[in-house]
């Protein structure tokens, strides 16, 4: 399980148009928002993707720079990026299954064509959000077992107003004996 305020685990994809992220070495000033995303074959997060594109430029303002990462081939990464009309979103792909796990993600099987004609991958990982601070320790999280009611951009774009005017800390970092 990650904890906030310590280290995430190493992350390294490659990506479409940017070379390879390497988060350790993103740089952000306030943040990075790591989004993991099913794939392709999944329209929830076409729609979600889209939104987080729109307000990339947002979060930039705030310090935080935004990178949408899957297990999925370049190929697939590219006609995701080209579905919704990505601009200023960063696009990762090929993130290894067992990667996507030491980051507490879910994998699921597939289970064929999807309602919009895509085949699922033998094995994807579910959603995960992560805001990771520029020292590489966790911020914020949230992983889902479902590819639905995911945490909205907008609220936390503008929840990041409040966090870095009262430098909030990071929190559900205690890990003693409850």
């Amino acid at each position: 399980m990650l904890v906030p305020r310590q280290k995430v685990p190493g992350l390294v994809v490659e990506t479409l148009g940017h070379g390879t992220f390497d988060l350790a070495n993103d740089a952000p000033d306030f943040a990075t928002l790591v989004v993991f995303y099913r794939g392709l074959h999944c329209p929830i997060c076409a729609s979600y993707l889209k939104e987080l594109e729109r307000l990339t430029p947002e979060f930039a303002e705030k310090g935080v720079k935004t990178i949408a990462i899957s297990s999925d081939s370049e190929d697939r990464a590219r006609q995701m990026a080209e579905k919704i009309g990505a601009n200023t979103l960063r696009f990762g792909y090929g993130l290894p299954l067992s990667l996507a796990r030491d980051w507490g993600l879910y994998i699921s099987t597939s289970r064929g064509t999807t309602s919009i004609g895509i085949e699922e991958p033998t094995l994807f990982s579910e959603p995960g959000v992560f805001l990771v601070r520029p020292d590489g320790t966790l911020y914020f999280a949230s992983v889902q077992t479902m590819p639905f009611v995911r945490p909205h951009f907008k609220e936390m774009a503008g929840a990041l107003d409040f966090v870095q005017k009262n430098d909030y800390p990071a929190r559900g970092e205690y890990t003693g004996a409850v």
